[in-house]
């Protein structure tokens, strides 16, 4: 498997939903202090990129739990 961005896990699912995914990830990266900017960010451990990810995951959860039971907060 290849490592460009053209691989299968690479790619958005909803491509217009790219830009405000960036968004959304420079925003929790922010609430949780991690240095992330736009571009290369090798200088990050593998802690710091991953408690980025997990925190996205579990917002998206959240939302879409609520979402389902109609009891947004």
């Amino acid at each position: 498997m290849s490592n460009n961005s053209n691989s299968s896990s690479n790619r958005m699912q909803v491509p217009e939903a790219k830009e405000a995914m960036n968004r959304f990830k420079m925003e929790v990266a922010s609430e949780l202090n991690v240095p992330l900017k736009e571009g290369y960010n090798g200088n990050l451990t593998s802690a710091q990129n991953g408690s980025v990810g997990g925190e996205m995951v579990r917002q998206m959860i959240k939302k879409q739990e609520e979402s389902m039971t109609g009891s947004a907060q």
